[in-house]
């Protein structure tokens, strides 16, 4: 090989092992909630430090932002003009990702009400797509709409999506999750659908992003909540695992997971589980697909679906607490926690696989998990419940979880965080579901985590956001990078991830679009 030949070897072996820089879709562009580049770890947006510019915005919306070719794309609903608690219509967005201007704006209406800022999702939920040419931005209340990265129309569907669907492209495919049975008109969802038919059922579709013309629907059922993402198995097909089982009655059967081929949309193998609740991301590692299972871990050959081992996140776990009786102060603890009746063990959609560790929030405590895939080692941090920063002071007041001693006691059911205000910019209160005001720990969907070189991204809907170094080796105080803000509190609520592209964090609250990131010209 000449000397010419072999730089041009290199040039193409570099250009193909540099990571996208953008953030094409919800999970990023390899579908792993992953960025190889790594972004800033300390800001606040309280104290307006290590921002690059945010747009404020007149309505409340949860999409996770979308980044393409120098654009960010995302949805709010549109506009109210008194306090709230439903709403259909959305609007789509384009700013200019180096400022934040605003590009164009276009309205998406909807059928189906749902209720504004729901903590589990609400029409504007559901992330962008955009693959270089267009942009699709789903309504979760019915409606999908393509346009150019202009703004131009392309075509539209009436379509019933759910909220938390993270819909993604394969092979110029838009692939995301489709919804028969609508709503009630108080924007909730019964359980008079539990024993409907295959035809009433919730399933994952493939669409042609060019022309919005469907080209395949899976035959197995997709429980509503299900945080589908892309996979490759080892054998280089492209595959995604779905989940049935949850609440409000499901019609999904059975209960369990599908692997389903990307390809066609037909089911590989079925894994049927008592009592399964479906709503959480699923990954592959080394040819083994991880989830968790009431109060324990499942690891699972992902070419066959036979479960390979069964591990226990509830059984004499260890976990880093705070010493209360010498705050700030931390000990190790051995612990059994109680699962319940329902035996909801992980915050909903709180789950990421990073490497081996397979990463989650507590149902009953802020505490994060993670479970070692290879030894099957569990592992709990205690985390502050939320951060408090004010403009004018450089302390930190971290407020922390405080447990009943008994469940009704009045004097013992103290306040530990400061609830959610849910007003948007214009002050309007737009919200429907009292949830909404709280933590964020519990019984509501957590955003994702995402991944930005060697760090963790944990918002929560409160709007504090934990950063944490998530290749240590033992998971305690050391981990914690930093801990930040996404604005006052009470005034920063937040259902989107967090998205990564250029070395910048983006991130949707109630209120605003926020680019985090030095400012042009200022050194890393």
């Amino acid at each position: 090989m000449n000397h010419c030949a072999t730089l041009l070897l290199l040039l193409l072996l570099t250009l193909t092992a540099t990571p996208a820089a953008d953030w094409p879709q919800a999970a990023g562009a390899s579908g792993s909630f992953r960025s190889e580049h790594p972004a800033p770890t300390s800001w606040s947006v309280v104290q307006e430090k290590g921002l690059r510019w945010k747009t404020i915005l007149p309505e409340t919306g949860q999409s996770t932002p979308v980044m393409a070719n120098g654009k960010v794309f995302f949805s709010t609903l549109k506009p109210v003009e008194k306090d709230s608690d439903l709403g259909k219509d959305i609007v789509a967005w384009c700013l200019d990702a180096s400022n934040g201007s605003v590009l164009w704006e276009k309205p998406i209406p909807g059928k189906h009400p749902l209720r504004l800022s729901g903590c589990f999702s609400d029409s504007s939920a559901p992330p962008a797509v955009c693959d270089g040419e267009r942009v699709v931005f789903i309504n979760a209340s019915g409606g999908i709409q393509c346009f150019t990265v202009g703004g131009e129309p392309q075509w539209r569907k009436e379509t019933l999506s759910v909220g938390r669907t993270l819909p993604f492209l394969h092979q110029g495919k838009l692939v995301f999750t489709r919804q028969i049975y609508p709503p009630e008109p108080d924007g909730n969802f019964p359980h008079k659908y539990a024993d409907s038919p295959r035809e009433m059922w919730t399933q994952l579709q493939a669409l042609d992003m060019k022309t919005g013309e469907t080209l395949w629907t899976t035959e197995c059922g997709v429980n509503m909540g299900c945080a589908i993402l892309p996979e490759t198995l080892p054998d280089g097909r492209s595959v995604s695992v779905v989940g049935r089982g949850g609440g409000h009655g499901p019609p999904e059967k059975p209960a369990g997971i599908s692997l389903v081929d990307l390809a066609d949309g037909s089911t590989i193998w079925t894994l049927p589980l008592d009592g399964f609740m479906a709503t959480m991301s699923y990954r592959i590692h080394g040819g083994n697909l991880h989830f968790f299972h009431a109060d324990e871990h499942l690891s699972v050959n992902a070419g066959t679906g036979e479960i390979l081992t069964r591990v226990s996140i509830v059984n004499d776990v260890k976990v880093r607490a705070f010493d209360r009786e010498n705050m700030p102060g931390r000990k190790w603890e051995t612990e059994s926690l109680s699962s319940g009746k329902k035996k909801r063990m992980i915050t909903q959609t709180s789950n990421l696989l990073v490497g081996p560790w397979h990463y989650f929030r507590s149902y009953t405590r802020p505490w994060l998990g993670r479970v070692d895939v290879r030894t099957g080692k569990v592992e709990y941090l205690e985390l502050p419940l939320q951060l408090k920063r004010e403009w004018d002071s450089e302390e930190d007041q971290l407020l922390y979880f405080k447990e009943p001693a008994k469940k009704g006691d009045p004097k013992l059911e103290q306040q530990v965080w400061v609830p959610n205000s849910m007003k948007n910019s214009r002050s309007h209160v737009v919200f429907g579901d009292k949830r909404s005001k709280g933590s964020g720990w519990g019984h509501v969907a957590s955003p994702s985590p995402s991944v930005a070189g060697d760090h963790l991204y944990i918002p929560v809907m409160n709007g504090t956001v934990y950063v944490i170094r998530w290749d240590t080796e033992v998971l305690d105080e050391i981990a914690i990078v930093a801990i930040n803000d996404l604005g006052p509190v009470g005034e920063s609520y937040t259902r989107a991830s967090l998205s990564f592209a250029d070395g910048l964090i983006y991130a949707h609250t109630l209120r605003e679009l926020i680019c985090i990131g030095p400012m042009i010209g200022d050194s890393q």
